[in-house]
């Protein structure tokens, strides 16, 4: 991850820790409009919500290691 990745990702867990954009900053030593920012489009932006619904699912597991499409994946062999 980058280095404006990884100040991203810590604005947003201080924000979700309940500190104030304006405590980040001066925690962070970073501007105050930057962590505004962020978190503006932290609070805006659905991006941020991991969606795990397809974890353990076997067929779209076997469809992305490329065995083809679900239909073509049964009963553990490669048709």
């Amino acid at each position: 991850m980058g280095y404006f990745s990884n100040v991203q990702e810590q604005i947003v867990e201080l924000f979700e820790d309940g500190w104030s954009p304006l405590e980040v900053a001066r925690m962070l030593k970073i501007d105050f409009a930057d962590v505004n920012y962020v978190v503006h489009n932290y609070l805006n932006d659905d991006s941020y919500d991991y969606d795990d619904s397809m974890d353990g699912d076997f067929d779209s597991a076997m469809t992305s290691a490329g065995y083809g499409m679900d239909e073509d994946y049964v009963e553990g062999e490669y048709l």
